[in-house]
């Protein structure tokens, strides 16, 4: 099973840091870390976010909370949350419990250099996000585009994935949402360089752009940073 491992690394001769590894997060596989019971409630949370991928498609961090449940156990029953009224105004005692139960929640989930670790699902090059219509976007909310399908496809064929679409691998369906919208040429410009240097796009079909243009002023709405974004 999966465990998140923070601030490692300076046994490794390759890895080079300026502040020993702080703020580091890394996954790794270890199979006797979690328990039976542990590795139930990981699958059932795994199966349930499978199951909900498209309504909710935030993972919430849900397998580091549980480990970090383990390791920086967080018991609140000594500190019952305080409910106050719509138009009442809270007491300094209330105020004061609210405060405590944040800091040991938050404290509860700090790693131990230090930081906060958590999972970023924002740009598609980090973790993308698969939509119903069987294409990626930008990002998880965005919606499909051929720039983050056609490339999202690609990469899972060099990985060895199948075009037949499964469950796991649904390269079928990415691959008609490509083709029902004209095909991976209506791709953007950065998409065709990549695909170039993969081998599988002739350059001849990129438009050339002048490295001068990037020293016109940036309101110009031909301006190459505005073209490419």
């Amino acid at each position: 099973m999966w465990r998140l491992k923070v601030a490692e690394g300076s046994e490794n001769p390759w890895l080079r840091t300026t502040n020993n590894h702080v703020g580091r997060e890394v996954w790794e596989f270890e199979p006797d870390f979690w328990s039976e019971e542990d590795r139930k409630a990981i699958e059932e949370a795994r199966a349930n976010f499978t199951k909900h991928r498209f309504e909710k498609k935030h993972s919430s961090d849900l397998i580091m909370r549980m480990q970090f449940a383990k390791e920086n156990p967080c018991d609140l029953s000594m500190l019952p949350p305080v409910s106050i009224g719509e138009n009442e105004i809270p007491s300094v005692e209330a105020v004061t419990v609210t405060l405590r139960r944040a800091v040991k929640f938050y404290s509860s989930i700090q790693a131990h250099d230090g930081h906060w670790p958590g999972d970023f699902g924002g740009p598609l090059f980090y973790i993308p996000g698969l939509n119903e219509d069987g294409g990626w976007g930008f990002h998880l909310e965005s919606p499909s585009t051929m720039f983050g399908t056609a490339l999202n496809y690609v990469v899972l064929r060099l990985f060895g994935e199948k075009p037949e679409g499964t469950e796991s691998s649904p390269l079928e369906k990415a691959r008609k949402w490509i083709l029902d919208r004209g095909g991976v040429t209506a791709i953007p410009s950065w998409g065709k360089m990549w695909l170039s240097v993969l081998g599988v796009y002739d350059w001849s079909g990129i438009n050339p752009l002048p490295p001068e243009m990037w020293l016109l002023p940036y309101f110009l709405p031909f301006h190459p940073e505005i073209r490419v974004t």
